[in-house]
Parts: C-alpha cells; sequence; structure tokens
C-alpha cells in the first residue's frame, strides 16, 4: 500500500492502524499539503511511522501547492503542526526520498503490476499529477481509495464542499475526468476508484470513552479520562506511549468539533478510508460518474454524482454508500490496543 496524507490528526489515526495490522505492507507514505504545509505533514509521518516500528517506510513529497489556487491550512482543526496537542520528536533524516510522489508511485506501479493500493486522504493534487504522467496508472494499480467529497450531505469548508476537495478541486477535477478515459477505454470496474465521502465518514463519530477503552484495551493501570469540563488543552498522563500520542491529538479533535457545536466528538475520516483500503471495514456502494466544480465562487469545490447516468458518461467512481461504525471502532480498538501493548513493552 502507498498512502498520500497530509497528516492531520485523523490522518494519524489511520496511519496508526495501519501500523498495527500486520498484513498490511505500507510501501512509502507520500506527503501532500492540506491540513498543513507540505514539510509539517512530511515531519509528522516521519516521528509516526518510527514512533509505530515502521522506521523503515520512506516519506516522500510531491508538490508543495495545489494546481492553481493559493494552499489554505487548517490550524484551528489540527493544531499548529496538524496533530492537535500531541508531539513527537522531529526524525530529520534520510527517509525523506528525494524522489518526486508521482514518480514513485508511477516507478512501483511499472514494476508491480496489478499489486499496488493507493490511500489518498490528502487532496488528489500528485495523484492528479501522476496520472498526467502516465494514462495507465488506472490499469497498473490493484485498488484506488479516495478519502474526500460529500454528495447528498453538508460540506465542512463551504456548504457543499468538503475539505480535502476544497482544497485543490481542480486536481480532483483532473483525476475523475482520467478515470472516466479510463472507463471509455475499458477499464474494469473494479479498478475505479472507492470514494469514502462525508455522507459516510462523518458516520464514524468518535467518542473520547474510545480512549478509556482503549487505555483498557493496552494493558494501562490507570486509566484515561478525556472529559469535556477539562481545561482545554489538558495533556494525558498515561504511562503508555501511544495511547498518550492518540490521546492528545484526539483531544484538540474533540474541541474543535464542540467549537462548530457539533458535539465533544471527533469525525475520523482517514480511518474509515484506511480500513476499506486494508480490506478490514465492510461497505456498501454505487458506480456513479463523477465530476468538481471549479468555476462557480458560490458551489467551488462541490462534488457532483451521476447515479443515473444523465450525463451520457460511464461510471468513473464506487461511491460508498453504507458502513457499519460500531464494527469498525471495534477493529479499530482491537488493533491499537495490540500496537500500544507492542510499543509499550519496546519502550
Amino acid at each position: 500500500m502507498f498512502v498520500d496524507n497530509d497528516t492531520g490528526i485523523d490522518d494519524a489515526l489511520a496511519l496508526a492502524y495501519l501500523c498495527a495490522c500486520d498484513h498490511v505492507k505500507i510501501e512509502a507514505v507520500t506527503s501532500t499539503p492540506g491540513n498543513a504545509d507540505v514539510d509539517q505533514v512530511a515531519a509528522n509521518n516521519r516521528a509516526l511511522l518510527a514512533f509505530c516500528g515502521r522506521p523503515e517506510v520512506p516519506v516522500l513529497i510531491g508538490e508543495g501547492q495545489p494546481m492553481q489556487i493559493a494552499l489554505v491550512t487548517t490550524p484551528e482543526t489540527h493544531g499548529p503542526q496538524g496533530v492537535g496537542y500531541a508531539t513527537l520528536p522531529d526524525r530529520n533524516d534520510d527517509r525523506l526520498n528525494s524522489v518526486h510522489a508521482a514518480d514513485y508511485w508511477i516507478e512501483a506501479a511499472r514494476a508491480n503490476p496489478g499489486e499496488l493500493t493507493i490511500l489518498l486522504s490528502a487532496p488528489l493534487t500528485n495523484f492528479a499529477l501522476a496520472l498526467r504522467r502516465e494514462p495507465r496508472l488506472p490499469w497498473l494499480l490493484r485498488k484506488v481509495v479516495i478519502m474526500g467529497g460529500a454528495f447528498y450531505y453538508q460540506g465542512n469548508t463551504t456548504p457543499t464542499a468538503e475539505w480535502n476537495t476544497h482544497v485543490d478541486p481542480h486536481a480532483a477535477k483532473e483525476v475523475f475526468a482520467a478515470y472516466t478515459v479510463a472507463a471509455e477505454q475499458g477499464l474494469p470496474s473494479e479498478k475505479l476508484p472507492i470514494v469514502c465521502s462525508l455522507d459516510t465518514t462523518e458516520r464514524f463519530e468518535m467518542q473520547p470513552e474510545f480512549l478509556t477503552q482503549l487505555a483498557v484495551e493496552a494493558g494501562c493501570a490507570e486509566p484515561e479520562l478525556v472529559l469535556p469540563n477539562d481545561p482545554e488543552g489538558t495533556l494525558s498522563n498515561s504511562s503508555n506511549p501511544l495511547v498518550r500520542y492518540l490521546s492528545d491529538a484526539l483531544r484538540f479533535y474533540f474541541e474543535f468539533h464542540r467549537h462548530y457545536d457539533q458535539g465533544y466528538i471527533a469525525h475520523v475520516h482517514d480511518y474509515f478510508a484506511a480500513g476499506v483500503a486494508a480490506g478490514t471495514l465492510d461497505y456498501q456502494s454505487r458506480p456513479a460518474t463523477v465530476d468538481v466544480e471549479t468555476e462557480s465562487k458560490l458551489l467551488f469545490g462541490t462534488t457532483v454524482a451521476d447515479f443515473r447516468g444523465l450525463w451520457g458518461k460511464p461510471a468513473n467512481a464506487h461511491i460508498v454508500t453504507g458502513n457499519d461504525p460500531e464494527a469498525g471502532f471495534a477493529e479499530l480498538l482491537t488493533r491499537l490496543g495490540a500496537l500500544a501493548r507492542k510499543l509499550d513493552t519496546n519502550s
């Protein structure tokens, strides 16, 4: 698997989860600007991979800016460094590969046709560039999973637009256009991107009690309590390093959602997409033709899905329409608990 992210609190949770999956081999993590600038994203990825026992995984950088518009980051959502109140030592070492992310994907896909899965939990800038450079990439990849978009659902950045798509709508439009062309040329349906939009990712609504359960699963002697009436910025005292890191990251996310009148909860969008990519979470989907609005000021970054073929174009994506958050959180708890015990033993 290749992971392309903009870490990001829920990106960090997703990456930790994938590190906890023994059946997943992470070939590389590519860093895209979004929740933070690209250098900070790469630093977060380097540190988290080393922390989770995967120091050998290379970290790459692609483009530093969206295709046609200025970069906007979200320190109010994910904190000044992208991971809330959590801190890890920077790993400023040679694992930051100098190859452009898009070129790395292309080389790997050509060398391993039909074997690679790409998880895209960031703006689609790098993937759009890869498709420009290698139009046969859709045939060469095994599976593509995209976290992005909002269809029959309110946006989380504008009334109709989701964050990842809104950061670089021109890239997203280009990706879906490339898959339309590929579908017209006979690309098998199973190779179309699986799109995890807000319609279903926001069903993964984490409660702070999850961290209490995680501490128990990790074998912590002391309880981990993240409470709505705690002073903002309270840091974890857990003796387990993974519990402490996730608690400090997610507390910021809980506080952010409360600031926007959504309750003391956290929508962990990217974890769901990671589970789809890893094959560990069940879901239902429907084929559709997706396009992205890039001209209208009112609807800029809005994703539109034609489920009925009204545009006369072939389907270019499978949009997730159903999932099981209860089973998903049980899976997350088991995997992270096992990783937390392992890291605690090794520390």
